[in-house]
């Protein structure tokens, strides 16, 4: 049965808790779903690609873009900009397209502004000591910048009042499965089924 309206899923968690891990995982098991391409002004990393891990643009054409008033949200980090198509994402939905949105806390608390029936899902490790080891198993980093990610993720967790659901990241397939049962939860309320009732009147 085809949806009406897609529903807008808002993921966010600190860094190393294997939120990409568990976002590939999951879109390859759900297929109405689409996975939002951020916009950024960053240059692209080794091995990504434009429009695929991003969509790169230089600063004129981001700031153009707030000034077109074409993004959902976006945020300044490091002296580059990232943000989210707004028309990306409604064409989608429209066409009753889940999306799902990878972004920080600042970028959630807008897009929780502008689309309160979204769902904002946090994902947390199972312990704090499981998330530095997590950031140092990587070895992308040095201890100050794993450091810096740590503190930055005790004042993440600050903000997980604010969101709908909690998922712990033991076991990705146990965070996957959580999610889903979110998702399914989420297309059963009465105001996702309203075209279903009209034959009950």
């Amino acid at each position: 049965m085809k949806k009406e309206k897609g529903q807008l899923i808002v993921l966010s968690g600190p860094s190393g808790v294997g939120k990409s891990t568990v976002i590939a995982e999951l879109l390859s098991q759900r297929k109405n779903i689409y996975f939002s391409v951020s916009y950024t002004t960053r240059q692209p990393r080794v091995g990504e690609q434009d429009g695929v891990n991003y969509n790169f643009v230089d600063r004129a054409e981001f700031e153009r873009m707030i000034a077109a008033e074409e993004l959902l949200e976006y945020a300044e980090y490091v002296n580059n900009y990232y943000g989210t198509s707004l028309k990306a994402i409604q064409d989608r939905l429209d066409a009753g397209i889940d999306v799902l949105l990878d972004i920080e806390v600042q970028g959630a608390a807008k897009v929780r502004a502008r689309c309160p029936g979204a769902l904002f899902i946090f994902i947390i490790p199972p312990s704090f000591e499981e998330l530095s080891r997590r950031l140092h198993r990587r070895g992308t980093d040095s201890e100050d910048i794993i450091t810096g990610r740590l503190e930055k993720a005790r004042v993440e967790f600050r903000e997980i009042p604010s969101y709908d659901y909690l998922v712990i990241n033991d076991k990705v397939s146990g965070a996957v499965a959580e999610i889903e049962a979110i998702l399914t939860a989420a297309e059963c309320r009465v105001d996702n089924r309203k075209s279903i009732l009209a034959q009950f009147a």
